[in-house]
């Protein structure tokens, strides 16, 4: 029986070390950068439309970026890409502050950079298990799990005292310094680990290509499915807190990111790796059960710790993170990790669509309730697919 790693096995591996504090800085950093933007639109406009527009446009490229640039991940250095990404970013805010730019300028400069961000973040991905290896790996992945969560409650927390300290001119160069100083820890601190991947083709083409080998495979195609879908209706379900619990909204959706938190941070420390994967599937499908008791119209502070209880059974996917690695070509892991996190932002994003239009046919409160079902039937649909089954009965399953 594999053993389960500990946090202090995880945190003596010096390069993991770096590379969890450059995360957190880029959570924080991002937070701030883009609630930065959004005031400054604000400011020069007045229009809340364009505001709310400048807040997502870090986030709108991540499905064409994830369509035609992940090959990148794999066919560059990682080390240099990650210092690349937040170079990227530095240049960005500093322009964003600084440069005079007319409103349509900034956010195409955002949209355009940020076309980029779903190959920095895979590149990360794909190198944690080369640092951590076995179990260390899922454990690791829990711990950045619950520093995205954390980070960015405190980077809004942060970049709403810049803002009112400085200006938001000011946060966005608060936020180049951050980036500054996680470009020199990650050149400093991680190791030269050379590029994974061929360079055989142009780049769109080498993506589109590996993005068809990996969805073709129906094993790496389930795992996929299985990451996106149960948290397609979570999002959905949470974009409609602020027209259900209005002022109250907020609370609902920081007790959803304490949640998800603790999920992560429970089921990667005290589950054995045995159990973890064994867990997948009753998280999975227990994920949309407390969503359906919206259709009883909660108060607030019932809303609240609904949502911590839905987001907590998030922690199911870190049951799918060894067999995902497993799954996948090691030239293209780092692509792979890349159409995973895409198709989780375009699913969140969806899922929001979706329930939105629900909202509008019935009421804000059936819709996460129908949303909540709909995260069940998602689960029990990919049942075999949450399901660990013995190794030499997944490779024979794989190559039907």
């Amino acid at each position: 029986m594999e053993a389960a790693a500990r946090f202090r096995d995880v945190f003596a591996v010096r390069e993991f070390r770096v590379l969890f504090g450059g995360f957190a800085l880029l959570v924080i950093g991002e937070q701030v950068k883009m609630l930065a933007l959004s005031v400054l639109v604000y400011a020069r406009t007045g229009s809340a439309g364009l505001s709310a527009l400048a807040y997502m446009a870090g986030w709108l490229p991540y499905l064409a970026g994830g369509t035609l640039l992940l090959a990148l991940a794999d066919r560059l250095p990682p080390r240099g890409l990650m210092v690349a990404g937040e170079l990227t970013r530095l240049v960005v805010c500093l322009a964003l502050a600084f440069a005079g730019l007319p409103i349509w300028a900034m956010l195409a400069l955002v949209l355009v950079t940020g076309l980029f961000a779903p190959v920095f973040g895979a590149v990360r991905n794909a190198v944690l298990p080369d640092l951590l290896p076995g179990d260390a790996f899922v454990l690791g992945r829990s711990l950045l799990g619950v520093t995205s969560a954390s980070a960015q409650i405190a980077g809004l927390a942060v970049g709403g005292a810049f803002i009112a300290l400085t200006g938001p001119e000011g946060a966005l160069a608060g936020t180049a310094a951050l980036s500054g100083v996680a470009a020199v820890v990650l050149r400093l601190g991680l190791p030269g680990l050379p590029a994974r991947g061929e360079r055989r083709a142009g780049t769109v083409r080498a993506t589109l290509r590996g993005n068809r080998e990996l969805l073709g495979d129906r094993r790496v195609r389930g795992l996929l499915l299985a990451q996106w879908l149960p948290v397609l209706f979570l999002a959905g379900a949470e974009a409609m807190f602020v027209p259900y619990l209005t002022g109250a909204a907020s609370a609902a959706l920081a007790a959803a990111a304490a949640g998800m938190a603790a999920g992560e941070f429970a089921v990667g420390r005290f589950a054995r790796p045995a159990l973890r994967e064994r867990l997948a599937f009753p998280l999975a499908a227990a994920l949309g059960l407390p969503l359906t008791l919206f259709a009883l119209r909660p108060g607030p502070v019932a809303a609240a710790a609904l949502a911590a209880l839905a987001a907590a059974c998030l922690g199911y996917n870190l049951g799918l993170q060894r067999r995902f690695v497993d799954a996948v070509p090691e030239r293209v892991r780092g692509q792979a990790f890349g159409v995973a996190s895409a198709g989780l932002m375009t699913g969140q994003a969806v899922g929001a669509a979706l329930v939105g239009v629900l909202a509008e046919l019935t009421t804000p409160h059936h819709a996460i309730a129908l949303s909540g079902l709909g995260a069940v039937a998602a689960a029990l649909a990919l049942r075999r697919h949450l399901t660990p089954v013995r190794e030499g009965v997944e490779s024979v399953g794989a190559a039907h």
